[in-house]
């Protein structure tokens, strides 16, 4: 039989008299007022701070302002949650996205937090009931996004009402040149003027220090403390390839057969494609991009969230915000603008801390199409300067031939002794060979053929393709014509595209694709020249290889516990739909399968387990135990 929980939705008075005034709830506030250990394991379930956490917490708690990066998955919203139960009134979360508020307030309501927000999607009459609710002192959490907190009426709702704190997440929309940019972002910058007592706290997972400089000067942080946690994401192995989405889909049958994750694609119309794809290959796979009805959009959103194994394929309109643990791949179809969108795009995988991939497969149209969207932005030169510098980086860790987890950290400032072992480059070690005298030969027909022409142009020129439209042009009578037949045109293109990541050709700036000769490429073309380029060899098509997984967080459950894990997920996913939530709001892939493993027989060891905190086990111990019971 199911013991009884309190109800996540409905109208607030009934979560009034549900939570807020719950007398154990009263009780447990006054007994660890001020001890934020005692309320990450009561209210948390969890033993020990992680990263910067403790040192944030008591920041805020001293009313003192911070700046904290961590890495996504990290706990950041542990760092403004347990403040905003300490210190007297609620604590006001800046979210950007409001599609996800409904599902963060839920998650916090489960651990007995008097959580609410306030966005569009509520009527009049819930809206007001909320404010009222803060008014009277009855909140903990209030989200809310930036564009409503800067209008008039919730400014002035916040000056009658008890602050805690004011919590800023993903604080990096801040930055004009970042990839999540949003111009409200900057106004934030008033709260430190219209509420000088108020502490605040600016939190994200993906600054480089340009932006983070940016994020201190645009919020007025300047005398925040500032908090700068490792970027590493040991758990999550990194693969860069040219395989496309036939070799993404072998990476699924091997790797992720059941799994859910999420797919990027560059446009609207690839998304609907590939989702159409996995389909019909039999994946259960939804489309979401902007062009989508919000409705349709909402429906995939809470699906993904709520399901097991679903397949999301998205741009990159989809995924800031996104809370579901057991992510357990992200594959890119396209190339990423910078390694800021790569690293917080992958970053969605693996939040539980357990082994996860992310996957990614580029060409050379997508380092044309890269660098010419930044060459035909309405930007100024300077931005346009930031912008390829960041497009290079991304292009760098693409090619690079050593390990790519040293040279991401590298990128944000962090530096890592050893190869990490767990990315492509460290377990199957790419060849490299002297390309020199074929980048010689592949610069000089573009020379030669007058700098008009793109790839598949000049890879026919240089294997000698009996083609009537170079003979009409003349171009079987350059000295270029033939001279490379030692490569296929699928080498020739791989050759291409690489010279073009280093910088030795450039596409032109009117979009047909035309390659023309960069700076750098005029003294490979000298006729003294003692400089050497050195090119990734070209991966052939194979089964990819076995992998022992590094630091993934918790080892895989033994045989014998698989069933217990499969029937705790099965009672987990049951209480899930009967409350309208997503399964991981009530227990986390990571809390079952020490469950399964640990079988707890008691109250006691219940809440030994990772992610079981004092209401969740007067919620649902009984349920659980019963399950572990009935399997001995």
């Amino acid at each position: 039989m199911l013991c009884s929980w309190l109800p996540l939705r409905g109208n607030y008075a009934e979560i009034a008299r549900a939570l807020g005034d719950n007398p154990a709830i009263k009780e447990r506030r006054i007994k660890y007022a001020n001890d934020p250990q005692n309320i990450l394991k009561s209210t948390f379930g969890y033993d020990t701070f992680r990263h910067h956490q403790a040192e944030i917490i008591a920041a805020l708690n001293s009313g003192r302002d911070a700046f904290a990066l961590m890495p996504t998955g990290g706990g950041k919203s542990v760092c403004y949650q347990i403040p905003a139960l300490i210190r007297d009134g609620a604590g006001i979360v800046i979210s950007p996205l409001i599609a996800l508020m409904q599902d963060q307030v839920d998650a916090l309501r489960q651990l007995g937090i008097r959580a609410e927000f306030l966005n569009s999607t509520q009527t009049s009459s819930e809206q007001r009931a909320v404010e009222q609710a803060l008014k009277a002192g009855k909140l903990d959490l209030l989200y809310m996004a930036p564009e409503r907190l800067l209008s008039a009426a919730t400014l002035s709702l916040i000056e009658h009402a008890n602050i805690a704190l004011f919590a800023i997440d993903e604080a990096h929309c801040v930055a004009q040149w970042g990839h999540d940019f949003r111009k409200e972002y900057q106004q934030l910058s008033m709260l430190h003027t219209r509420f000088p007592n108020i502490p605040r706290i600016a939190l994200t997972a993906t600054a480089d220090a340009r932006t983070r400089s940016e994020i201190i000067e645009q919020l007025s942080l300047q005398q925040a403390e500032v908090f700068i946690n490792s970027f590493d994401r040991p758990n999550i192995h990194y693969t860069i390839n040219e395989s496309g989405r036939d070799g993404m889909w072998r990476f699924l049958c091997e790797h992720h057969a059941s799994d859910a994750g999420i797919v990027y694609c560059l446009s609207r119309k690839q998304v609907e494609a590939t989702a159409l794809w996995l389909s019909e290959k039999g994946r259960t796979a939804l489309p979401y991009h902007a062009g989508l009805n919000q409705s349709v959009r909402k429906k995939h959103q809470q699906r993904f969230l709520r399901e097991d194994g679903l397949i999301i394929v998205a741009t990159i309109a989809f995924g800031m915000g996104i809370d579901k643990p057991d992510v357990r791949f992200v594959a890119h179809l396209n190339l990423p603008k910078n390694i800021e969108s790569y690293y917080q795009e992958t970053g969605r995988a693996g939040r539980d801390g357990l082994a996860a991939d992310a996957w990614m497969s580029f060409g050379l149209k997508d380092i044309i199409n890269l660098r010419l969207f930044t060459e035909q932005s309405d930007a100024s030169e300077q931005h346009k300067r930031i912008m390829l510098q960041k497009t290079d980086a991304m292009l760098g860790l693409c090619e690079i031939t050593t390990c790519r987890r040293q040279a991401m950290l590298a990128y944000f400032g962090e530096k890592i002794a050893d190869a990490c072992g767990n990315c492509d480059n460290c377990i199957d070690p790419p060849s490299t060979w002297d390309a020199t005298t074929a980048a010689q030969k592949a610069l000089s027909c573009v020379y030669r053929s007058g700098q008009r022409f793109g790839v598949q142009y000049l890879t026919h020129i240089l294997t000698g393709k009996d083609d009537e439209r170079i003979k009409s042009n003349g171009h079987d009578q350059l000295s270029t014509f033939n001279i490379g037949a030692e490569h296929s045109a699928i080498e020739w293109r791989d050759i291409f595209r690489q010279l073009i990541a280093h910088g030795y050709l450039v596409s032109d700036n009117e979009g047909y694709g035309v390659l023309k000769l960069a700076t750098k490429s005029r003294t490979l073309l000298t006729r003294d020249c003692t400089q050497t380029v050195m090119l990734r060899a070209l991966r052939r098509k194979k089964t990819t290889p076995a992998r022992k997984r590094k630091n993934s967080g918790m080892a895989e459950l033994v045989a014998a516990d698989q069933p217990l894990f499969e029937a705790l997920r099965e009672l987990r996913t049951r209480l899930a739909k009967e409350q309208g939530v997503p399964p991981y709001v009530i227990f986390a892939d990571k809390t079952l399968r020490e469950m399964a493993a640990v079988k707890p027989s008691n109250k006691a060891q219940m809440l030994g387990i990772s992610g079981i905190g004092e209401t969740k086990l007067a919620r649902y111990g009984d349920d659980f135990q019963e399950v572990i019971h009935q399997a001995s």
